[in-house]
């Protein structure tokens, strides 16, 4: 069964979110349990985390259904020791609100060696960040989500993640989560049916697909290669509709979190109820 959403807005409570997802006739949904601009927010409460509980069991959305993301400050690779420590801090703060809200799943990106360190030592770095991290939680899968390799992010090639996985101690609490837009300004063609099958078969190679939990749904504005972020709706910029039909049609895609972060909210139902369709034969 694919599970098909929308990052959705958290304003006025994390249980908004749950609604906004239930509206767009979502069966998956992505959001921020914090701000995602800000290095601190104030401890979730039990009202707010029963709130968020019963809205899930309300409108009938599991863990395995929902695909919460860190916020965009943290930089789990930082050459700085003193600012390592505060992203480690604010992930560990992450995937306690994950846990308290009953969410299995955290996605982040990976992080960036800001000119200063090798790549190689920066995704050790991020590993034993991860590792750190796992000792202290529990429950909550550790998802990296590949980028479009912008500035100095990594994780914008498959080796990469497959380098971070293999210096994550336990391996049954670490994931992957594809976007697609990121894939395609990373190198990864995406446009036929024929460049799908390569580029996923790449994937199963390199990383293998025992490690995705989850993946973002995008066309992109940015060039193949470019690694440039720019996102676009579904079929309107330079990857098309293939992928997100191919997809659609793949077991492999099954029983994930499949969200769209694509640019026009007031489309995303519509996108939804396309994605949907796609999965007849």
């Amino acid at each position: 069964m694919k599970y098909i959403g929308a990052h959705v807005s958290a304003s006025g409570g994390v249980d908004q979110a749950v609604i906004r997802a239930h509206e767009l006739e979502a069966t998956a949904f992505a959001l921020f349990t914090k701000n995602q601009r800000q290095w601190k927010a104030a401890p979730l409460s039990a009202q707010v985390i029963d709130a968020f509980k019963t809205a899930c069991e309300k409108y009938h959305y599991s863990s395995a259904q929902i695909l919460p993301h860190d916020s965009f400050l943290i930089n789990l690779g930082h050459p700085v020791a003193d600012a390592l420590e505060k992203s480690r801090a604010a992930f560990l703060d992450e995937m306690q609100r994950a846990d308290q809200l009953g969410l299995t799943l955290l996605n982040f990106h990976p992080g960036s060696h800001l000119q200063q360190i090798d790549e190689e030592a920066c995704l050790k770095r991020i590993a034993e960040s991860i590792n750190i991290t796992l000792d202290k939680t529990r429950n909550v899968v550790a998802v990296i989500e590949n980028t479009a390799g912008q500035g100095s992010n990594l994780g914008y090639r498959f080796e990469h993640l497959a380098t971070i996985i293999e210096h994550v101690e336990d391996k049954s609490r670490v994931g992957v989560c594809l976007d697609t837009c990121h894939t395609f300004a990373g190198g990864y063609d995406l446009r036929t049916e024929d460049d799908c099958i390569a580029t996923f078969a790449e994937f199963g190679r390199v990383v293998g697909f025992n490690y995705l939990r989850g993946m973002h749904l995008n066309d992109a504005k940015s060039t193949l290669g470019s690694r440039v972020d720019r996102h676009h709706s579904l079929g309107e910029g330079n990857i098309g509709n293939t992928v997100f039909s191919w997809l659609m049609k793949d077991e492999r895609f099954d029983n994930i979190p499949l969200i769209l972060e694509t640019i026009n909210p007031d489309i995303w139902k519509d996108e939804i109820a396309w994605l949907k369709a796609q999965q007849q034969p």
